[in-house]
């Protein structure tokens, strides 16, 4: 089956994470969800807004929007052999605690959560580097610098339709960052694969990092605090 159903005393819920990201799904397993996972494949240059919130949030329900088509025309069955379903012991207990209303609903639709992040450097957006040199370029500007991220958060319930979005901005500041540094991150290849080549909680990075305002989660995608706020909204809603 492709949904993971989520349980509790006061409700029953499916849970579906609308991102092939790495550090997305640890996040969310972190915080004790049960999920499916579903890739919405989508053009993302092809959306392009002024502002940086604008942008991550158009993305995110974009993103939204190619899921619930491959569900409505039945296309993911397709896929099902090759979703990843995450299981977490806590799942109850955190169900529980962003759901404490006595009068909720037994019966809960599936809500899809999609996401998206830039990078944002002295005004200008980035995304994922084009090449290596772009890459490299990228974490250069990072040493002795100031850096921004920029991350949408969007659920959706599938059942009504009912979505409610927001944007987590993180400010990052760094120490110096060393060409040899440089070389072993653009050798190893994951700088390539992010928002501006940004990858704070990497080994190599963290002793980099001076001071962080704002939390790492929503510098690696999924900010905690909003996504659960949003989740909350979002079934108080049915």
């Amino acid at each position: 089956m492709l949904l993971i159903l989520l349980r509790s005393h006061h409700f029953s819920s499916q849970l579906i994470l609308g991102s092939s990201s790495i550090a997305r799904r640890k996040i969310l397993t972190d915080m004790g969800y049960q999920f499916a996972l579903m890739s919405a494949d989508i053009d993302e240059k092809s959306i392009r807004k002024e502002k940086p919130e604008e942008l991550v949030l158009a993305l995110a329900e974009a993103k939204a929007d190619a899921i619930v088509s491959k569900l409505h025309t039945n296309e993911c069955e397709d896929e099902e052999e090759h979703t990843i379903l995450i299981a977490a012991d806590t799942a109850e207990a955190i169900v529980q605690r962003i759901t404490d209303d006595d009068n909720i609903e037994e019966d809960k639709p599936t809500l899809l959560v999609t996401c998206d992040q830039v990078v944002v450097y002295e005004d200008t957006v980035r995304e994922k580097p084009s090449s290596v040199e772009e890459a490299r370029e990228y974490i250069r500007g990072y040493s002795k610098g100031h850096t921004a991220t920029v991350s949408s958060v969007v659920v959706t319930n599938l059942k009504t339709g009912f979505s409610k979005g927001g944007v987590d901005r993180v400010e990052i500041y760094f120490n110096e960052i060393s060409e040899e540094i440089i070389d072993k991150l653009i050798e190893e290849g994951m700088v390539l694969k992010v928002a501006g080549a940004l990858l704070i909680e990497h080994p190599l990075i963290l002793p980099c990092v001076k001071k962080v305002v704002g939390t790492t989660d929503s510098v690696m995608g999924l900010p905690k605090k909003l996504t659960e706020k949003l989740l909350k909204k979002v079934l108080a809603s049915t």
